[in-house]
């Protein structure tokens, strides 16, 4: 089920709040709204709030025998990207950056904001349909840029099917097919990457593919090979 609201401060907000409340949250069930006044992404980062633009959350139980939730972060990243490829037509391409992000010719697309609470996890994901954001020292691009605008309640189904496939994939069949999966849609090996959280010294290397676990490997300049499982990741031409 699809709920829609007009307006709240934040979907993901919302959703935290019912579960902390202990009130009945179906997985499957989506919560979109028109409008967004407290969105929020990474280390507290505004969550663009724009009309036209996908804005929801959904709910994670979790399960026994589950992989590790942080590893939904990909199922979520799949998801958005399995999405939007249609809609982008050749020549440009949609490419996930770990560990979910969606560019598109090195622009960002969408956020994804994973927050555990209770017995599960809320999934929050901005997509953008109609309208990019302007954000200081980041490109980023809008699905209008490729062909008209989708609309969004039937994005917002399709986005929500295919969240639901790729979450059986990851209970039935585990992390080897997803890793294998994000790895195909990623960054090449070898791309240049930076890895630090805003205002750190990064770490400096190229991409050396996805773990077992889903972390990404991180080959460092004297040819020794990091596992980060978390921060924040950047290309090295974003800077």
């Amino acid at each position: 089920m699809i709920q829609y609201v007009a307006a709240t401060g934040s979907t993901n907000a919302d959703l935290a709040a019912r579960a902390a409340a202990r009130e009945a949250l179906r997985e499957g069930d989506w919560l979109v709204a028109d409008r967004q006044s407290a969105g929020r992404g990474r280390q507290g980062r505004a969550w663009f709030d724009s009309s036209g633009n996908f804005m929801g959350s959904t709910w994670v139980e979790r399960c026994a025998g589950d992989p590790m939730p942080g590893t939904l972060a990909l199922v979520a990243g799949l998801a958005v990207f399995e999405a939007v490829t249609p809609l982008i037509p050749p020549p440009q391409r949609a490419m996930l950056k770990w560990p979910n992000d969606v560019l598109v010719g090195g622009a960002k697309l969408c956020g994804i904001l994973l927050e555990g609470t209770g017995q599960g996890v809320v999934v929050g994901i901005g997509v953008n349909l109609a309208r990019a954001p302007q954000v200081e020292g980041r490109e980023t691009t809008a699905l209008s840029a490729y062909g008209p605008a989708p609309d969004r309640d039937a994005f917002a189904a399709v986005l929500a099917r295919q969240f639901e496939l790729e979450l059986e994939r990851w209970r039935t069949f585990g992390l080897e097919p997803l890793v294998r999966r994000w790895t195909a849609a990623g960054h090449p090996e070898g791309t240049p990457l930076q890895v630090g959280e805003p205002g750190d010294e990064p770490l400096r290397g190229t991409f050396a593919g996805l773990a077992s676990d889903g972390a990404l490997q991180l080959r460092l300049t004297d040819g020794t090979t990091l596992a980060i499982h978390a921060g924040e990741v950047r290309l090295a031409a974003d800077n």
